[in-house]
């Protein structure tokens, strides 16, 4: 068990280092979805309700993207004082005034991957962030699949929690390792050598592991069907042991595009001059009856190529039959998430994990190393 920020004795006029994954995208200096921040605002408000002195630390997958557009979108929420250099003292004693509603300023600072030791996991950097603060807290579950400074090195040094979302992340992707049944576990997009050994793993706990995206492809190609233009990376075990798993279920048809247009196939049916982009009517009805009779259901990644070609109807479709139906739902996965959301049904599903990589890995090793570190903490 992690300690809980909900079981932290006194927190009032502490300095609170609240480890957030705020790694959202921005476009033309705007943020354009900022789903991952509203799940964080209950945490930041459960620090400021207890006295506690918010210090924010996140990082964006682009080192040399600032986070000043998060903090501005922040500051809609809550006084936001930004501070784009951590080792300027100056800037931090500024954040420490009162504004004229008579609250303290939420700090947040730069993109961590800003400063190498940040990836490089170093404790020289890990020892500066942690001369910030008096306590840590890790609501940052969606980037604790990643050993790096702020993660795995900083909890160490203080005495350390983790937050509202982290702890709500962990307990709903726990359910899947003693399941309600039925149990739908359905697996689409890319990352075939992550996600297929997950398949494998969950055969024993899941009724039907449906194989969808980009993955199905691998099966197809395995099974000898032509699949044309179409992504595909190889593996042979992982896929040989679910083929022999009457448990699998795979796209009876797809939707191809070629110089002709669009068209629905079988498998079997696709040509050298096909690209499969994403799965048929056929099997979105199947998947719909699925979805109505199980009790449980685990979804990660699209089925079709929505981002790049515009395919996004059948998961579209699930999503909209998966918020109709009495199953609790936990979806994860970035760009299945930002269909979601784009399609305003975010309170329609039992949980929406702001994780991608960290929920396959937390899936398949019940751990991750931001949970790790957060045990092993200096009370």
């Amino acid at each position: 068990m992690v300690p809980s920020l909900k079981d932290a004795k006194d927190l009032k006029g502490k300095r609170v280092l609240l480890r957030a994954d705020f790694n959202l995208p921005i476009i033309d200096g705007e943020v354009r979805d900022d789903f991952r921040l509203k799940k964080a605002l209950p945490t930041i408000e459960f620090l400021i309700e207890r006295g506690a002195e918010v210090i924010i630390l996140s990082h964006h997958s682009d080192s040399s993207q600032t986070l000043h557009p998060v903090a501005r979108r922040l500051n809609k929420e809550f006084p936001t004082y930004f501070v784009d250099d951590i080792y300027n003292k100056a800037e931090f004693t500024k954040a420490h005034d009162i504004d004229g509603r008579g609250k303290k300023h939420v700090i947040f600072c730069e993109n961590l991957r800003k400063w190498p030791g940040e990836k490089g996991n170093d404790a020289t950097f890990a020892k500066h962030l942690a001369a910030l603060g008096d306590v840590y807290v890790n609501d940052a579950f969606s980037a604790s699949h990643r050993k790096h400074a702020s993660v795995v090195i900083l909890p160490t040094l203080l005495p350390s929690y983790a937050g509202m979302l982290f702890g709500a992340e962990v307990e709903a992707l726990s359910r899947a390792f003693t399941p309600e049944h039925p149990f739908l576990f359905i697996l689409g997009g890319a990352k075939t050598a992550t996600k297929l050994p997950l398949a494998v793993k969950f055969l024993p706990l899941a009724d039907t592991v449906f194989i969808g995206g980009a993955l199905a492809n691998t099966f197809f190609k395995k099974m000898g069907h032509e699949i044309g233009r179409s992504v595909c990376e190889e593996m042979d075990k992982e896929v040989s042991l679910l083929l022999k798993s009457e448990k699998l279920a795979l796209p009876t048809d797809v939707l191809v595009n070629n110089e002709d247009g669009v068209f629905t196939k079988k498998p079997n049916e696709v040509l050298p001059g096909d690209k499969i982009l994403d799965a048929g009517p056929e099997t979105v009805n199947s998947l719909k009856k699925g979805i109505r009779k199980a009790v449980f259901v685990l979804w990660n990644g699209p089925l079709g190529a929505y981002e790049e070609e515009g395919f996004a109807h059948t998961t579209e479709t699930l999503i909209q039959t998966l918020a109709d139906s009495d199953a609790y739902s936990v979806v994860g996965g970035g760009d299945t998430v930002a269909v979601i959301s784009r399609m305003g049904l975010e309170n329609k599903f039992g949980f929406l994990s702001t994780a991608g990589g960290a929920m396959l890995d937390f899936l398949a090793h019940r751990t991750l190393p931001g949970i790790e570190a957060l045990k092993e903490q200096r009370l």
